[in-house]
């Protein structure tokens, strides 16, 4: 018997809206396609090695995996998916990047964002000259979908929703996300980016029901690895195939991937950070709520807390003279006077308290 998520909710034609030329392309192939091992005397690879002996030890002579298979297969088990359904490149904006240019014709076709939300859509559309249609999220940062729908057309390809919300830290309502999944004329883009500092569950398996369901998330928040830059794609495999074909040939390096596989046999001290961050979060709200100059804290499923407060660009400037960096927010739909603080260690969180609270008891502030 198959599984309901296993099931494919509607008839939907990918190819239907990937772009002519992008159908009918035909991939570099390169050297490591055909193989990996042997005398590899096929890439004009430099044979005599590195100039240092941690590049030797490590083969960076030679080009790395193209298909990222052990990588890809860590990640699938992690998430609950098929490796067919996983997609690995630089950070999450190689697959922004390339899910523009799939889908979307210059000068032609659309995205929808829906505002405050995380700015590379916007800039990654800018780009590849892919119109931007901007639907803003309700005062308390929830979607709109109706609002949604009503614009959408054929040319509006790809909708981006960043869940837990950057930078208003909370999650966009289920049902809400499951009636654009079964609506939408276009590819539906979640990006989870910070799922793993939630309680909900990723939406990653839903792939295998929605074909037109693309997730996004990274190693960068989490995992604790925004150093090494991987970010992962998961969708149905002919979307996924479409991505390997258009991607540069060693789009992820041999370190990149060295560290990331290495990365999920540490899942337990993951596990602990992020529990230690999820406190943190928690006592830092309470925190905030203490401060009477403190206006509005939106609830937050991130490893960050976005607050309002009164004449709040001079508090950032302040902070940072103080060598506390934050982030300024409240140019941003909805997000007037707003900060996004990082939720950091115990002894920075304090830090944080303390110059803030200096700040707001100066003469400067109270004048």
């Amino acid at each position: 018997m198959t599984s309901p998520s296993a099931t494919r909710s509607r008839t939907f034609e990918l190819r239907d809206l990937i772009r002519p030329n992008i159908r009918s392309l035909k991939p570099y192939r390169s050297a490591r396609d055909s193989y990996e091992e042997g005398v590899l005397l096929d890439a004009n690879e430099n044979s005599y090695g590195s100039p240092y002996a941690e590049a030797a030890e490590l083969n960076l002579h030679r080009y790395p995996s193209p298909a990222q298979k052990e990588l890809r297969n860590r990640i699938a088990d992690f998430r609950g998916v098929e490796v067919n359904n996983v997609f690995t490149g630089v950070g999450s904006d190689e697959a922004i990047d390339l899910l523009m240019r799939i889908f979307c014709e210059p000068g032609t076709d659309r995205i929808i964002i829906t505002p405050p939300t995380y700015g590379m859509y916007e800039v990654a559309a800018n780009t590849n000259n892919v119109d931007v249609q901007k639907i803003e999220l309700t005062s308390d940062f929830h979607l709109r979908p109706e609002a949604i729908l009503k614009v959408a057309d054929f040319n509006s390809k790809l909708l981006f929703l960043c869940s837990p919300n950057n930078p208003t830290g909370n999650h966009l309502r289920h049902i809400d996300l499951i009636r654009l999944m079964e609506k939408f004329p276009g590819i539906v883009v979640v990006d989870e980016a910070y799922i793993d500092f939630s309680d909900r569950k990723s939406l990653a398996p839903m792939v295998r029901r929605y074909p037109n369901l693309v997730v996004l998330q990274t190693l960068s928040k989490a995992f604790g690895l925004a150093g090494i830059r991987l970010g992962m794609a998961f969708g149905d495999p002919e979307l996924i195939s479409f991505m390997h074909r258009v991607k540069a040939p060693y789009n992820v390096n041999a370190l990149t991937s060295r560290y990331a596989v290495k990365a999920f046999d540490h899942l337990d001290k993951i596990r602990e950070h992020v529990e230690a961050i999820r406190e943190e979060r928690n006592r830092m709200v309470q925190a905030l709520q203490l401060i009477d100059e403190v206006e509005h804290i939106a609830p937050s499923d991130a490893n960050f807390v976005l607050f309002k407060i009164a004449r709040a660009r001079e508090v950032y400037s302040s902070l940072a003279r103080e060598g506390v960096i934050v982030r300024f927010r409240g140019d941003e739909p909805h997000c007037e006077n707003g900060l996004r603080l990082t939720i950091g260690t115990p002894d920075e969180n304090d830090l944080f308290l303390s110059a803030l609270k200096t700040i707001l008891s100066s003469h400067e502030y109270l004048d």
